[in-house]
């Protein structure tokens, strides 16, 4: 079960393929958790919905400091495992799990003691959703290392070269939340009625299962990353800042991603709670593209850091041509999906309110337009991470998503485009984002002489 994926020789899609398919049924099982909540909590009401929406953009915070770890992991693994250095390898599975341990505990501390400070930022303008948020975040904090440990272990077998187990183990705790969803927040049985209460609940205990399989597996299977690790044992400094080296680039880009969009949440939130809601509906139903790229992202960081390692450079650039390629034709077909099933596909989350499924709609034809270039900014960033240069990627991020909040204050204004101009700032920033990043890394790969056309091996396709 723990076998790696020999993705330094051999035919390159078949490599990707096999290592980014496990990938991006992970993601899309992260994408079911999020959606499995919605389409139960939309059955409640939009308050709700933008309870949960609020709610969770501090989960959503949390991933800038769950990358600290579970990046370094996926580079610092992949690379070695690619030089055979297994020592080495083993060094970052035991520095990005005290690290990753260490800081859920912080982290879901802070939430508990600031909670009504964090939920008043957003200035819902209802009781309801403020105190139905308040309880969904306190729940989920409660449990929030699971929620932290379980990418990283995912992180780790994926540098490994092993992604087929994480989706497997992952795919244990999606069936339980959606077990877990109806029962808890309908009080199905002997189970009170909790509402967002339950769609917390389900969601940590889903989690702890998905942690417990994680920890059975290694101890059952013996896998190797984990031998003779001692988590209880001082850390190395040269470690733990090589951590920070390779996944501070990237936690800033995250964390701050998330800060925009908590701003972009308070201007739309001058519209009332509606907006809000469709804005967390609709962004659950677009994560089907950028989860989507997102899992075959990370499948790229892997193989780029493992060909890497083995100085396998002429598959490097063929591995990225080739995932560029699948994700792009992904990133079109959802452009396609949203713009003209954006009536239908809403009607699903929020069923019974006009009003809410109109304003869905808009937003949905809006983003539909930026699919293709969000797919292929974010195929290009795991392709600069394999390669140890995290900082491109994480700089044109935070550039152009921090540029979303001054021209959406001027668009949104009334005697221009309203509401909407929020979304066609978040739409078309998207747009550029995916433009530049595409050309730093072609310029990167024309300009590295180990790229270049005088130095290919060629290697069969």
């Amino acid at each position: 079960m723990n076998k790696g994926n020999n993705i330094i020789e051999g035919n390159i899609l078949r490599s990707l393929l096999k290592l980014a398919l496990p990938i991006m049924g992970t993601s899309c099982i992260q994408m079911a958790y999020s959606m499995t909540d919605m389409i139960w909590i939309g059955r409640v009401g939009s308050k709700a919905s933008a309870a949960v929406g609020i709610a969770g953009y501090f989960t959503w915070f949390a991933v800038a400091f769950i990358v600290l770890s579970k990046v370094a992991a996926e580079i610092g693994i992949s690379q070695a495992v690619g030089r055979g250095d297994m020592k080495e390898a083993r060094k970052y599975v035991k520095h990005s799990i005290q690290i990753n341990i260490f800081l859920g505990l912080i982290y879901g501390a802070v939430l508990i003691i600031f909670r009504e400070t964090f939920i008043n930022f957003f200035n819902s303008g209802n009781k309801d959703v403020f105190y139905m948020s308040m309880s969904y975040l306190v729940i989920i904090s409660l449990g929030m290392n699971f929620y932290f440990i379980n990418p990283v272990l995912t992180g780790i077998y994926n540098g490994y070269g092993n992604s087929s187990t994480p989706f497997i183990i992952n795919t244990i705790g999606l069936i339980v939340n959606m077990i877990l969803d109806p029962i808890l927040i309908y009080g199905i049985g002997p189970f009170p009625k909790l509402g967002v209460k339950g769609a917390a609940m389900a969601t940590i205990i889903a989690q702890a299962i998905v942690t417990c399989v994680f920890v059975c597996n290694i101890y059952k299977t013996k896998f190797m990353l984990f031998h003779n690790i001692s988590l209880f044992t001082k850390p190395e400094f040269n470690y733990i800042k090589r951590v920070f080296k390779l996944s501070t680039p990237v936690a800033i880009q995250e964390g701050m991603f998330c800060v925009f969009s908590m701003v972009i949440v308070r201007i739309v939130s001058k519209w009332g709670y509606i907006p809000i809601a469709v804005q967390n509906v609709g962004s659950q139903i677009e994560s089907l593209s950028w989860l989507t790229a997102g899992g075959f992202s990370t499948a790229l960081r892997t193989f780029v850091g493992q060909n890497y390692g083995a100085e396998k450079w002429d598959r490097i650039k063929k591995g990225y041509i080739t995932s560029i390629k699948i994700v792009g034709t992904i990133g079109i077909l959802v452009s396609f999906l949203l713009f003209f099933g954006a009536k239908p596909i809403f009607s699903l989350f929020i069923p019974g309110e006009p009003e809410t499924i109109k304003q869905g709609i808009v937003y949905l034809k809006i983003l539909s337009l930026s699919q293709f270039f969000m797919c292929i900014e974010i195929t290009t960033a795991g392709a600069f991470n394999g390669l140890g240069k995290t900082m491109p990627p994480s700089f044109i991020s935070t550039l152009f998503t921090g540029l979303r909040i001054p021209f959406a204050l001027i668009l949104s204004s009334e005697k221009i485009l309203g509401l909407n101009g929020v979304w066609w700032t978040v739409s078309m920033s998207s747009v550029i984002k995916g433009v530049v990043l595409i050309t730093w890394f072609s310029l990167y790969l024309k300009n590295r002489p180990e790229f270049s056309n005088k130095n290919k091996i060629i290697y069969k396709n």
